[in-house]
């Protein structure tokens, strides 16, 4: 096996516990939570109302039942986007989205005219969290952040800029993709009205895992409607959370292997997690900053970036790069656009991309000489 620093895609390799989790569930249960009464049936039940609960928890959520469990963060903004806006609404977002956020309010700009208004980004990603107010009018419903970047690792200042949304009463939608398992986030402490994340990356879950939260008093629009488990005598879909938005059945074995990655992050420690992050990053910026060839993009500063660190070597395309340190040193990182291409635009790199390294807690300080090693050997042959 070779070196993977491709976390931001999906973290690799996974806590044994979470391993373990899904075997038992698919082995030792099967049954289908929610739609049986028998005891393999209940015992998936408690499976998923268990992992409900420690989410809610870790999130800080008011109540689990606002915990939506989905297949991915790109189905969980999708629920959360179309769910909310209506026809004429008025959106803000930020040029750093990823194509999960940008593709759906593009298309419901078509559909539902919804208007788009853009804030203000430094080259670095940074953002002046009270340079939102003058974009904000009456028709404005919601702001949709990103709340760092999957390109150059930009952590955006959330708190700060949803205190202002709540001041002029606009809905907030969180995208946590990045941080979710490696930066603190408090629903309540945040003024967060909708939390998107991934269940696959830091929250180091199988992939196929998402979660949403939804805050008490807001009702969404269900994207999906079908089987709940609930309610089956009508053909309308359920009202009640989380049902209302969690139609057909859930991944129970991919849930369980969710619970127990959160649970692995709650035992090891948030902050032991991050500095491990940090430290890693820390060499890394430092260590390729030393060679004249190579261009770095996004914050310098390790602390104000999560995982992604973004580069290109000069005179030299990120794809021959991705390609070299596969095949000849068996590093795995990603290359390209990574499926947001505002931000390429921002610092430059459109289109060809960039190169992305992505740390994860199981990465090691050898990994990160063996990298840096590889990419001032390729360097040195341009």
């Amino acid at each position: 096996m070779g070196i993977y620093l491709d976390n931001s895609a999906t973290s690799h390799p996974k806590p044994a516990e979470v391993y373990d989790a899904v075997i038992h569930t698919l082995k030792e249960v099967g049954a289908n939570p929610g739609r049986g009464g028998h005891k393999p049936s209940l015992r998936a039940s408690r499976i998923i109302f268990e992992a409900r609960e420690l989410i809610a928890t870790f999130f800080n959520a008011e109540r689990s039942s606002r915990i939506v469990f989905t297949s991915n963060a790109t189905s969980a903004l999708n629920m959360a986007i179309k769910g909310i806006l209506n026809e004429g609404d008025e959106v803000i977002t930020t040029p750093l989205e990823h194509n999960s956020v940008l593709r759906p309010l593009f298309s419901l700009k078509k559909s539902r005219s919804v208007e788009i208004k853009f804030i203000d980004c430094a080259p670095d990603g940074t953002i002046d969290p009270y340079s939102i107010e003058k974009l904000i009018t009456k028709k404005t419903r919601l702001l949709v952040l990103n709340h760092s970047s999957n390109v150059i690792g930009t952590i955006s200042p959330a708190k700060e800029i949803f205190s202002v949304c709540k001041r002029h009463n606009v809905l907030t939608l969180l995208d946590s993709a990045q941080t979710a398992g490696v930066i603190p986030i408090d629903v309540m402490d945040m003024n967060i009205d909708m939390l998107a994340t991934a269940g696959h990356k830091s929250l180091l879950g199988p992939q196929g895992t998402g979660i949403l939260y939804v805050k008490e008093g807001i009702n969404l629009k269900p994207l999906i409607e079908g089987g709940t488990g609930t309610q089956s005598s009508s053909i309308e879909q359920p009202v009640d959370m989380p049902e209302s938005l969690e139609s057909g059945t859930v991944n129970t074995p991919g849930i369980a292997g969710l619970k127990a990655g959160v649970e692995f992050i709650m035992r090891n420690g948030l902050k032991n997690i991050r500095d491990h992050e940090i430290r890693l990053n820390k060499m890394l910026i430092e260590k390729l900053s030393d060679n004249k060839k190579i261009i770095l993009y996004g914050p310098k500063n390790p602390e104000k970036i999560s995982s992604p660190v973004s580069f290109n070597i000069k005179n030299l395309d990120c794809s021959e790069v991705g390609f070299i340190l596969d095949e000849i040193y068996d590093i795995y990182v990603r290359v390209g656009l990574h499926c947001a291409p505002l931000v390429h635009k921002l610092i430059g790199t459109f289109p060809q991309g960039t190169v992305r390294i992505s740390v994860g807690y199981f990465n090691t300080e050898e990994d990160i000489d063996a990298v840096v090693k590889a990419i001032n050997e390729i360097s040195c042959k341009v």
